[in-house]
């Protein structure tokens, strides 16, 4: 049996990965009291007059809503909300399992930008974060922008800063390998969607000072036709020489690649043309940019991919559920840019410097200090 087809047998199992758990169990009359009526109008009563007391009284103070329009899915692009509710629910299974996070997958009939910020902020009083989740670019950038605007809790979208995250924290690993330096590296990521765009931005404010952005259509530029408004925000701060080309032309020379795109899209001349000891972090999945032995082979130092079954698996596990541990428990408004780099730090540390090496730059997504490592380091800035 195939895992794909072990996949279906077993969501047929399962007939949904989560489910409620109450912890009032009503086994007498009194009991239905105080869960129930009359009895739970008293801390109703108490939320009316002081409504942050929901956190004392409710599932309010450690429950996120997992939201998604299924315009964006994985590898599997617009297939609808109904679609996507098993993978709102796997997300959910890692919130709880990985950072102790309850979360509920919500799944929006809707791929109006208005209509989808309507929907969450009507919801959210009932949770204490907001993680959305495989909405497509551009219009991710806006609604996660207008959430934070208009509501009080963090809002979060996993696809964009959970991936850069991660990526950073295996970018510092991999600088420590190679020796390189932030200030001197010339890099190039390739994808200028959700995931692009918010690793570009991180990687800036880190420190690096030589990001050049490419697309399907090759470097992205100011010239640049058909970007959409935030891939022309990114023509301020990215690509300032100005160059234009295809990706082969942007790697020549680059010390560092990121890849967020698309299967076999680099060879090994094109890694070959980059500098000495190169940093591939090729994530498209399931087939990367490039296979880390092809890009070996061209003479890079570290590679990434999103997989498990190579080294260096650039995973978003081993940053969402400790970020949301971190923001519930510290009762965070928002996740801040310092946040994320203080998370990023955090992730990179938990692998010693005596244990560095080109195959081991990121701790495992079940190795348990992670998530209180990164709940210790949003904490910390709240």
């Amino acid at each position: 049996m195939t895992n794909s087809e072990k996949a279906l047998q077993m969501h047929e199992q399962w007939n949904g990965k989560i489910e409620t758990t109450a912890k009032a169990h009503v086994n007498s009359r009194e009991d239905l009291a105080i869960a129930y009526t009359p009895g739970v109008a008293e801390p109703c009563k108490v939320i009316a007059k002081d409504p942050d007391t929901a956190y004392k009284y409710t599932i309010k103070a450690n429950t996120i809503a997992v939201v998604s329009d299924g315009s964006a899915v994985l590898g599997l692009g617009n297939i609808g909300a109904r679609a996507a509710m098993p993978v709102m629910e796997g997300k959910a299974v890692l919130f709880k399992e990985f950072g102790g996070v309850n979360a509920v997958p919500i799944c929006l009939d809707t791929q109006d930008t208005e209509e989808i910020i309507k929907t969450i902020v009507n919801i959210a009083p009932a949770f204490g974060g907001i993680n959305l989740e495989d909405i497509s670019a551009p219009r991710c950038f806006e609604i996660e922008e207008r959430l934070k605007e208009l509501l009080d809790i963090p809002v979060f979208h996993d696809d964009q800063h959970g991936t850069a995250i991660v990526v950073l924290a295996g970018v510092i690993n991999a600088l420590k390998v190679t020796g390189k330096a932030k200030e001197s590296c010339k890099v190039v990521v390739n994808g200028a969607g959700s995931a692009g765009v918010a690793i570009t931005k991180l990687l800036l404010t880190y420190g690096f000072q030589n990001v050049t952005m490419c697309d399907i259509n090759g470097i992205i530029s100011k010239a640049s036709p058909n970007l959409n408004w935030m891939q022309e925000k990114m023509t301020e701060v990215t690509n300032l020489e100005g160059n234009t080309g295809t990706l082969a032309d942007a790697l020549k020379g680059a010390d560092i690649f990121v890849g967020v795109s698309a299967p076999n899209i680099v060879t090994k001349e094109m890694v070959a043309s980059m500098n000495q000891d190169a940093i591939l972090f090729a994530m498209a999945n399931p087939v990367p940019e490039i296979m880390p032995d092809l890009a070996k082979e061209a003479g890079a130092k570290v590679v990434g991919t999103g997989r498990s079954d190579f080294p260096n698996q650039v995973n978003n596990v081993v940053a969402f559920p400790g970020i949301f541990k971190g923001a519930l428990e510290g009762r965070a408004a928002q996740i801040t840019e310092e946040m994320k780099l203080a998370t990023a730090k955090a992730i990179a540390g938990l692998v010693p410097d005596e244990e560095l090496n080109e195959n081991n730059i990121l701790p495992e997504a079940f190795d348990p200090r992670v998530a209180d490592a990164v709940s210790k380091a949003v904490k910390e800035l709240i």
